[in-house]
């Protein structure tokens, strides 16, 4: 068994953000040099060996994604029966963290199956234990495997992800659309978050999409692979193009089917829908053309009806006299527009439902403003989680978005890579804190052409490594202001090294191949004394040296005898 260990690799697989675009963590798979790991498992438990088994498994995973340098959250698969055995497992696991510079906060530990044999209190006691070191709790292949589901509610995990089984009969499968929706009422009222994976087509993220959910995982994006971690954007997989909007989400995104009543309807018959066992939060009076009337909130109206004399003087009386007018925002409305319109609202009304409309003032569907809300949230926590903690600039996904963009637009443009000449001499010299001060003096000045010019869209690769992407026309500027600033770290003079590719017409298909384009040119700016400028065009050989000195070539010394 441990020789069966030791010839298990990893392959990698990414989590995505539906709301950014990136990616939000990533899943490490054991890959057994024979068989699949199910049956290793399987094996192990047999042998009454699972615990032990799995808990390696999962401290080589750390070990072998931490190659890779990715800082992403690292999903780790455990058993059930390793789970309720926290003590087994913690001792190596945290041992390869430490090794490894991880910690446990960076974790999250996928429990799945088999539950069966696990008591329930142990398991119970597991999680907390881990949830107290740190680590997070996801639950694995919900919907196929055999977890409980007082478990669901009594553990509280941070992630739920949906097994591909269920997700496979979306859409055509009512069922297991109602079943999908289910889970999202369950993990919308607890704070959950949902993950769907083994996405495969265009029809389930579309369909995983209306209901709501935020993460996915599966082939569809990028498939599970060994030999490195992906860490682009959905922008930027094996060349593939954007499959979803990174932009600011729309209202139509958190759409809910709407309940409602003629708007002629009696209050008694609002108190009847509202006391109902899955009551809405309102309900909306609509005329015969399905357009919104008036709007009662839940809690405002069963306290106007129970207080004294409320029903006697309301019952069967028209409900419009306790309900408000609606409230409206239009169908592909922008989320932040809908956040201003509950800004503007009365105060006891900022928590009422927004109801969606066609061009045509028809109801389409309600927004529960609280979810926004935390939708949002999540949203600016993973966009603000993926800056360079050191500029404060976004990764390589934000300068990738734009040159795909403006490909796929036929927009020219140029590509520009900058970075920092000799940066290892810097830190050895001057100092690490000096290299620091330099990176935060260059990612200033990219903040602020970021800000004055319209067109330049900017990135922290990481390092000293910096992409820029704008307009042809704007191009001289950026590299005036670069390349004429007097870098130093700690009084030591610095120069910068510019590689720029000038991308036309339909030479460049996207940012992998500009990518792979700006390399050969940055290595040629690397040659050039002082601050240096070297621009090449798609499509041609031709490379230009626009600043700097070109090093004079050494002649050969003949020697004599």
């Amino acid at each position: 068994m441990e020789v069966a260990i030791e010839q298990v690799s990893f392959a990698f697989q990414p989590l995505y953000s539906l709301h950014t675009g990136g990616i939000v963590g990533v899943e490490a798979l054991a890959r057994p040099a024979s068989g699949r790991v199910q049956e290793l498992l399987a094996h192990a438990m047999r042998k009454g060996r699972l615990v032990k088994v799995d808990a390696s498994l999962a401290a080589r995973a750390v070990v072998e994604e931490a190659s890779y340098e990715t800082l992403l959250p690292l999903h780790l698969n455990l058993t059930a029966q390793s789970a309720a055995a926290p003590r087994q497992v913690l001792d190596p696991l945290l041992e390869t963290l430490g090794t490894t510079g991880r910690r446990p906060r960076e974790v999250v530990l996928e429990i799945g199956s088999p539950f069966h044999r696990v008591p329930a209190n142990a398991l119970l006691d597991g999680i907390a234990h881990f949830a107290e070191l740190g680590f997070r709790i996801a639950f694995d292949n919900v919907g196929h495997g055999d977890i409980p589901l007082n478990l669901l509610a009594d553990a509280r995990p941070d992630l739920i992800k949906l097994d591909r089984t269920t997700l496979h009969r979306l859409p055509e499968d009512r069922a297991a659309v109602a079943l999908v929706e289910a889970l999202c009422h369950f993990a919308a009222r607890t704070g959950i978050r949902l993950v769907a994976t083994g996405i495969e087509t265009e029809d389930q993220l579309a369909t995983v999409r209306q209901l709501g959910i935020r993460i996915v995982q599966g082939n569809l994006f990028a498939p599970a692979r060994e030999g490195g971690v992906p860490t682009a954007g959905l922008d930027d997989v094996d060349g593939v193009p954007v499959r979803v909007s990174t932009a600011s989400p729309r209202v139509d995104d958190f759409l809910h089917a709407p309940t409602t009543l003629p708007a002629e309807s009696t209050c008694d018959d609002v108190r009847k829908v509202l006391l109902d066992q899955d009551a809405p939060t309102g309900i909306v009076g609509v005329d015969p053309e399905n357009r919104p009337i008036w709007s009662i909130d839940r809690a405002r109206f069963l306290l106007d009806l129970t207080g004294p004399f409320g029903h006697a003087l309301h019952a069967n009386r028209p409900a419009a006299r306790l309900a408000d007018p609606p409230r409206t925002i239009r169908s592909g409305a922008g989320a932040l527009e809908l956040l201003d319109l509950v800004t503007e609202a009365e105060l006891d009304r900022t928590g009422d439902d927004i109801i969606v409309v066609d061009a045509q003032g028809h109801c389409l569907g309600v927004v529960l403003v609280h979810e926004l809300i935390r939708e949002v949230a999540e949203m600016k926590i993973e966009e603000a989680a993926a800056l360079n903690p050191l500029t404060r600039l976004p990764g390589s996904d934000a300068v990738a978005r734009e040159v795909d963009r403006r490909l796929a637009s036929g927009h020219p443009m140029v590509v520009a890579w900058l970075d920092v000449d000799s940066f290892k001499r810097v830190n050895d010299t001057a100092g690490f804190a000096a290299g620091d001060d330099l990176i935060r003096a260059l990612g200033r000045t990219l903040s602020d052409l970021n800000t004055k010019l319209p067109s330049v869209t900017v990135s922290h690769v990481g390092g000293d490594d910096f992409l820029i992407a704008c307009d042809i026309d704007e191009i001289t500027t950026v590299a005036d202001t670069l390349l004429d600033a007097p870098w130093a770290a700690d009084g030591m003079p610095v120069t910068v090294s510019l590689a720029t590719v000038v991308c036309t017409g339909a030479m460049a298909k996207s940012y992998r191949e500009v990518s792979r384009l700006l390399a050969p040119l940055k290595k040629s700016a690397k040659g050039v004394r002082g601050s240096s400028w070297v621009n090449g065009w798609t499509g041609s050989d031709r490379v230009a040296i626009l600043r700097g000195r070109p090093v004079p070539a050494r002649r050969a010394i003949t020697p004599t005898h």
